[in-house]
């Protein structure tokens, strides 16, 4: 991430639900009449399910795919973050220190990378990966003990975590990390960093995923920001090979799991130059600021590749 700064591509599972698993094939061991009835039910279910796929993939082929930029210069960046009308104390307090911290960084970046942009998109994409890693960490150990189990929660700060580690990938290519103070800086942050963002999301989740929406809304701005200033010489530059081989990679499954507030697939960027790896960057930057403001809510989050709700219900009601 910049502020403070490929899996399937369809989203139809390729396989048939962990339930089935239990299953086996009709072939392998000959069968008394009595166990044909259990076999006729799974080919109903197949049926079923395949009947279902079948239409998610119909629905799928016929979403609109959008080209990044076009569509993103209209729509303006994300509204600023402002604190909620919640009664709440804790919670005004909450998002009154995260604000006031963003800031406080902010400052610290603007005065040591006034004139180094790419050298700041480095120690900043560094630093990115690090709270949806910490985020995995806990919701782990939460697990092991049996407090609560949420896979969609690991999967989406997954797929976040690897969208992050490619900016990173584009920036070293850029030349961003050739100064050993930068790379000092960055790894020194990001080992501190990491152990802040664990206790911050031990302490409240919501506060947590609070800050990281502040910091994708300022790498929103900073990337949107970036581009105004320097979009002509950027589109007579090249793209960088890190940037074509993630946004132009035939498996996006990750790349559309991060982006919880769309339909996969419907987002597919272009890259022709290196003003187009930036937009994609910073759009990249504002699918993060959604989805840190869906994680506030408990329960709010779900993987956009989960199962439709009806495809669950019909596979449960015939167990």
């Amino acid at each position: 991430m910049a502020g403070l700064a490929s899996a399937s591509a369809s989203p139809v599972p390729a396989a048939l639900p962990s339930n089935f698993a239990g299953f086996s094939p009709r072939s392998f061991l000959p069968s008394p009449p009595r166990a044909r009835r259990p076999v006729v039910l799974v080919s109903r279910r197949r049926g079923r399910f395949r009947a279902e796929a079948t239409q998610r993939e119909k629905t799928r082929q016929e979403t609109a795919v959008e080209e990044s930029f076009p569509v993103r210069d209209a729509a303006g960046p994300p509204e600023a973050v402002a604190l909620t009308d919640d009664d709440d104390w804790v919670v005004r307090l909450e998002q009154s220190f995260n604000i006031f911290l963003t800031d406080f960084i902010i400052a610290i970046l603007d005065l040591l990378y006034r004139d180094r942009d790419y050298a700041r998109f480095f120690v900043l994409e560094t630093i990115a990966r690090v709270p949806y890693f910490a985020f995995i960490s806990v919701l782990h150990l939460y697990e092991t003990f049996g407090w609560s189990r949420r896979a969609d929660y690991i999967k989406v700060h997954f797929a976040e975590s690897m969208n992050e580690f490619h900016h990173l990938l584009i920036m070293e290519e850029l030349g961003g990390n050739s100064e050993w103070i930068d790379r000092f800086l960055a790894r020194f942050s990001a080992f501190f960093y990491y152990f802040i963002a664990v206790g911050m999301y031990m302490l409240s989740p919501r506060m947590a995923y609070h800050f990281s929406e502040c910091v994708e809304r300022h790498a929103y701005s900073t990337y949107d920001k970036f581009l105004k200033v320097n979009g002509e010489e950027l589109i007579k530059l090249p793209a960088p090979e890190a940037a074509i081989n993630y946004y132009m990679n035939e498996d996006l499954y990750l790349f559309d799991e991060f982006q919880t507030s769309r339909a996969p697939c419907s987002r597919r960027p272009k890259v022709e130059n290196l003003y187009d790896v930036f937009v994609n960057i910073r759009d990249d930057e504002a699918e993060h600021c959604k989805t840190m403001a869906a994680c506030q809510t408990p329960g709010n989050l779900r993987s956009p590749h989960s199962m439709d709700d009806s495809v669950k219900t019909s596979i449960a009601n015939d167990d």
